[in-house]
């Protein structure tokens, strides 16, 4: 028999989650075939089969485990199943099941949906259920589901088309239900964390905004040439990386953080970018964005979000940044307050891009606006630090081919 323990993930993690098992006791698993999820206080990772043979777990969904712990067993003499390569269609598919949950049932939903409906890929329901919920537009959400495994059956649909603006959120009538779940190590991280930052530091907001139209401009005109010459898409938050970037150089007191009883300054900027995932935020570096081109901060957008929502994140890609990005705007937010992620000194908040009516040169003229907020520790940061470097953030975003080199080329020609 080999036992397989919690493997060290870090050198502060003591302990962690175990998520999911991928495998039952019982099954036969084969050599660095993947068992299980474990879940740090930091980022999800997979546990393999240090051997072949049938498993045999140690430990439940749910448990927390110290690092060092047996999670399971493997017996390495057993034999390994004939039949199981003979039926290994329908029987996979199966365990699959169990152990992915919703998501392996999720392809099967969707390819009997799909001829059916322009309804959500995501809906759990009956072709008919479907049809009748794309043709009357009602609101999936609204709808409780009766049938197996949580799908809407056709009577479900018909139920909340008769109680119309009465069933909220998939709920019965005058439901009073509550459910209780344990925080997850990742939940109890960001908690402690942005207490942490909300007592530990002197932390200030300072407002500004933006006139997205250049930028709107120039994505407009070269999203297909950008799409075909790099294989990904020209987004904003390349132009926000590279705008914070070169103001981070001229404002080192923003990309600056306290250690002790001294302040340590970064020639670099390692930019953390705020990803939303269903298990909760998570901030990915992009190292030495100074250095990237716009493309290549692209590149490792796509990269680092991917990764965030499918849990392969490493713990060096979660640590070291300087700077951080949010961008609440995706969820529709035009103004928030962010809190700054310890041990760094600032984070600029993106929102949504509203059109509003502004006053230039005695007109009032319709624009693209999007508000822009500094949180910052005013024990390393004073006003003026902080508000010169959103203000330059808002030039380099209002005149994007200073980008380039962060100077203006008429004003460099003429060495003023």
């Amino acid at each position: 028999m080999i036992d397989i323990k919690v493997p060290t993930v870090g050198e502060s993690i003591s302990e962690v989650t175990l998520l999911k098992w991928v495998k039952n006791s019982g099954d036969y698993v084969e050599r660095d075939e993947v068992i299980a999820e474990l879940e740090s206080e930091k980022a999800t990772f997979e546990v393999n089969a240090e051997k072949a043979g049938v498993l045999k777990q140690s430990a439940q969904e749910g448990d927390t485990l110290q690092i060092g712990d047996v999670l399971a067993t493997i017996d390495e003499t057993a034999a390994k199943p004939e039949k199981k390569a003979d039926s290994n269609g329908t029987p996979a598919k199966e365990t699959k099941s169990e152990a992915g949950g919703q998501k392996s049932e999720t392809p099967a939903t969707q390819t009997s949906q799909a001829p059916v409906t322009a309804v959500s890929n995501d809906l759990k329901a009956t072709p008919v259920a479907a049809a009748i919920i794309a043709d009357k537009k009602v609101d999936p959400k609204s709808v409780t589901p009766s049938g197996f495994s949580g799908k809407i059956v056709k009577n479900d649909v018909l139920a909340a088309l008769s109680n119309p603006g009465k069933v909220t959120g998939g709920k019965p009538l005058f439901s009073r239900d509550e459910r209780r779940e344990k925080m997850s190590q990742l939940r109890k991280t960001i908690s402690r964390r942005l207490v942490e930052a909300k007592n530990t530091t002197a932390m200030l907001t300072t407002f500004n905004e933006a006139d997205m139209s250049r930028i709107m401009e120039i994505r407009s005109k070269f999203k297909d040439k950008f799409k075909e010459a790099h294989g990904v898409n020209l987004g904003f938050m390349s132009f926000f990386a590279k705008a914070c970037a070169i103001a981070l150089q001229e404002w080192p007191a923003v990309n600056a953080y306290i250690d002790g009883d001294q302040l340590v300054y970064h020639d670099y900027a390692d930019i953390s970018v705020a990803v939303s995932t269903p298990r909760g935020l998570t901030v990915p570096v992009i190292r030495n964005v100074e250095s990237l081109s716009m493309a290549e901060i692209e590149k490792k957008v796509i990269e680092l979000a991917t990764k965030a929502r499918d849990n392969k994140l490493s713990m060096d890609e979660l640590t070291g940044g300087t700077f951080t990005i949010t961008n609440g705007g995706v969820f529709g937010s035009l103004m928030s307050t962010p809190i700054i992620n310890l041990p760094q000194s600032a984070i600029l908040g993106m929102h949504k891009i509203q059109e509003r009516p502004m006053a230039i040169n005695g007109q009032v003229v319709i624009k693209p606006m999007m508000y822009l907020a500094l949180s910052y520790d005013h024990r390393i940061i004073d006003g003026r630090e902080s508000v010169s470097f959103l203000v330059r953030v808002k030039e380099l975003l209002e005149n994007p081919e200073l980008l380039l080199f962060g100077k203006d080329p008429v004003k460099t020609l003429l060495e003023l």
